[in-house]
């Protein structure tokens, strides 16, 4: 059994990562960016209404919305403006501008204050000397928001292809784009299901970061 993975490890050039929960908290700075639209919302929205929401009442918003038809194919930013207009609703306020202003001040944050892991830069510092780094997520952080632009050499979002992780067709994606056999990529995910079955099934050897 060593033997055979000493051969497939020497076979492996291109190393793929999932983002969220991967490489940086994804809850904490989703939390973070929220607390931030929240009082933000009390500015505009002053009162018992708006004091009184709380941020798992809008995790949860969000959630029950990117879970309903109308969202289906919609991209995650839309989504979360979405949410923030369920969200004002909710307190009795119907105003799309303040929805896209709350969704701005989340996006500044959620995308400016993400905190890598402490092991990430390390890590890709060593790797990217032998293998080429690849995003491949069911997320929305780009790799300037992290400041893994010049790690990455190729970038697969899952709401810009229609289907996500994990479907075999996004690792397929990212095959294509980092011109590769399944036999040549390794992925490295959170997630047993999206990351490590989903790479399994598209003939992706894979390694769970628990």
């Amino acid at each position: 059994v060593d033997r055979m993975d000493n051969e497939w490890m020497c076979r492996i050039r291109v190393i793929s990562f999932d983002g969220d929960d991967t490489l940086w908290d994804f809850g904490r700075v989703m939390r973070h960016s929220l607390k931030h639209a929240l009082e933000e919302l009390r500015v505009h929205v002053p009162g018992a209404r708006s004091a009184d929401l709380t941020i798992d009442e809008m995790i949860a918003i969000r959630d029950r919305l990117a879970g309903a038809e109308r969202c289906a194919g919609v991209r995650l930013e839309e989504v979360r403006r979405l949410a923030f207009e369920e969200t004002l609703v909710s307190i009795g306020v119907r105003d799309p501008a303040l929805a896209g202003h709350l969704n701005a001040v989340y996006l500044k944050h959620r995308f400016g204050d993400i905190e890598l892991y402490d092991d990430v830069l390390p890590a890709f510092d060593a790797l990217a000397k032998r293998f080429q780094l690849g995003l491949l997520t069911n997320g929305n952080t780009y790799p300037k928001c992290c400041g893994l632009e010049a790690f990455f050499q190729f970038a697969v979002f899952a709401q810009d292809h229609g289907f996500e992780k994990p479907d075999p067709r996004l690792f397929h994606v990212a095959l294509q784009e980092a011109n590769c056999l399944g036999g040549d990529m390794l992925h490295v995910g959170d997630s047993l299901r999206a990351d490590v079955a989903g790479a399994q099934n598209a003939g992706v050897k894979s390694v769970w970061l628990n």
